[in-house]
């Protein structure tokens, strides 16, 4: 009787179902259920937090106006900032501003990421041109974008060729090194399985290594289009010329030269928003997809 009811207890303890939270890895892989997420959970986890950091982020602003801790010419108001949004709208320059700026870092981005795949992938298995390429990717990473813009206007003048060169130069280390980073922490059985099922070489590579590598090449692709946007700024900022057009740097520019400082507010807004939208819309749900694929989602 003691060994039945020993017996029946261990059969409970193996079909008690476990929370999702102590799944990781391949038991939340196994399993793995699709749960449709409450809409109202989801506003309370993932819309009301950054929302009310922006209105608390706004009230405080408002209460250092009222307060007079500077004088109007240098903080200026929330609503003399939506006072230069609305007009930009009617003038209808709001979203030229957006598009030359975000069509030149998405375009320079797609360069980099031609460029830093291959090259990332080149450095991390040839141990030769790692020694001979790979301290220089990162002395390149760690060198600010800003200093490529002399350069690139002399060499290349102000066009556009010379805003591709400087998001270039700032974007291919971070998108390589990511790469290399993500190739380092593969497990050798992966590869070593993957050479006894014949993947070498290229076939290896598409196989084996982009996919076991791709955590950190995803990481790398995130701080590369850090590093394309932040040097896309820095080099509207600095040249100028109208026939680049108005972009979001420029915009800043201007509104420093015009001592607007509610104009100067507005294009760091925009630039701000512009940065929160691309990693929410784009690189976000690739790493949510990424992580979920390899069961390292569970309770999050």
């Amino acid at each position: 009787m003691a060994s039945t009811e020993k017996a029946a207890g261990v059969t409970e303890r193996i079909a008690a179902p476990q929370d999702p939270d102590d799944l990781a890895g391949l038991d939340a892989l196994e399993s793995a259920q699709t749960v449709r997420t409450p809409l109202r959970e989801t506003l309370l986890r993932k819309v009301l937090p950054p929302v009310t950091a922006v209105a608390l982020v706004l009230a405080v602003w408002q209460i250092l106006v009222w307060a007079e801790v500077a004088p109007p010419y240098k903080l200026a108001s929330p609503s003399d900032v939506w006072g230069e949004v609305r007009e930009a709208w009617l003038q209808g320059t709001l979203l030229d501003y957006i598009w030359t700026s975000v069509s030149r870092g998405l375009l320079g981005f797609l360069l980099a990421l031609a460029i830093g795949t291959p090259l990332g992938l080149l450095v991390a298995r040839v141990s030769f041109v790692r020694a001979a390429i790979g301290p220089i990717l990162s002395g390149l990473q760690s060198l600010p974008s800003v200093a490529w813009v002399p350069p690139a206007v002399i060499w290349l003048g102000l066009n556009d060729s010379m805003m591709y060169a400087v998001i270039l130069l700032g974007a291919v280390p971070s998108i390589a090194n990511g790469l290399v980073a993500g190739i380092d922490q593969i497990p050798p059985l992966f590869l070593r399985a993957g050479r006894t099922l014949g993947a070498t070489g290229l076939r290896g590579a598409r196989y084996i290594v982009m996919p076991a590598a791709l955590p950190g090449y995803v990481a790398g692709l995130k701080q590369g289009w850090a590093f394309s946007w932040r040097s896309l700024m820095a080099a509207e900022i600095i040249a100028s010329s109208p026939d680049l057009g108005v972009g979001l740097g420029q915009l800043l520019e201007n509104g420093r030269n015009n001592s607007s400082m509610s104009q100067v507010f507005l294009a760091i807004l925009l630039i701000l928003c512009v940065g929160i939208a691309i990693d929410l819309l784009i690189f976000s749900p690739l790493e949510r997809r990424v992580l979920r694929g390899r069961g390292l989602l569970a309770g999050r």
